[in-house]
């Protein structure tokens, strides 16, 4: 994922080292070694993502005329 995403609300599709798929809404604080961290939309919660196991995401459209 590029640095250019730092701050940006994104929707990523994440295959964890269990194998196990998920969709989430996340906004990036950073991307460093591999590593994303960000705050996860749905739980409030942060969290630590390995860039590897993104398998997709796209920015999310917020406010009007985006």
């Amino acid at each position: 994922m590029p640095v250019k995403y730092l701050g940006w609300l994104v929707e990523i599709i994440y295959q964890d080292q269990s194998g196990k798929i998920t969709k989430r809404r996340i906004q990036i604080k950073s991307i460093r070694s591999g590593m994303i961290k960000a705050d996860d939309l749905l739980s409030g919660q942060p969290r630590t993502f390995r860039e590897s196991g993104l398998l997709a995401w796209v920015p999310i459209k917020t406010g009007e005329g985006a």
